[in-house]
């Protein structure tokens, strides 16, 4: 059974993502780890991946589900519907930060959620020693039992309780 990388920047653009997991070291250190193939979700980006037997990538899709599904690892922009979908799926997962955005609050959820074993983060320029060090991390299994109790955790996190 192949293992696949799964990169997803939502519906914004974040060529810093795409162009981390695009550079051909990020490539090599992926193949060397077992994963034989990228999929990136690369939303309103301009930088457009060159696709090869190992790459592919698409702008949108009405459901991210299916690729979430199939991928052995997510890589994913600090939304916190991907996170959630993410970690429902038990999969690993890696949040990757886009330090561009104003008043941005993903760093706040990333970082309750890694101090809760469920997740790695990191930046753009961080993002090749998380993933060299990620067959060592063992995650903690997120259950989210009541949807209202994510969003009470989510309004603690962002300071509204």
């Amino acid at each position: 059974m192949s293992s696949s990388v799964f990169v997803t920047v939502g519906s914004t653009c974040f060529d810093a993502l795409v162009k981390a997991v695009t550079e051909e070291r990020f490539r090599n250190l992926l193949g060397r780890l077992g994963y034989t193939g990228l999929t990136i979700q690369l939303g309103r980006g301009e930088v457009l991946p060159a696709e090869g037997s190992e790459v592919k990538w698409y702008r949108y899709k009405p459901s991210l589900r299916e690729d979430m599904t199939n991928a052995s690892l997510i890589i994913s922009h600090g939304g916190a519907g991907c996170i959630v979908e993410s970690l429902s799926l038990g999969k690993p997962l890696v949040v990757v930060i886009n330090e561009e955005l104003m008043n941005n609050h993903q760093t706040e959820l990333a970082r309750q959620l890694y101090n809760d074993d469920h997740l790695l983060y990191t930046t753009p320029s961080g993002l090749y020693d998380v993933i060299l060090n990620i067959k060592d991390k063992s995650f903690e299994k997120f259950e989210p039992n009541d949807p209202s109790q994510f969003g009470l955790f989510l309004d603690s996190v962002m300071g509204h309780s």
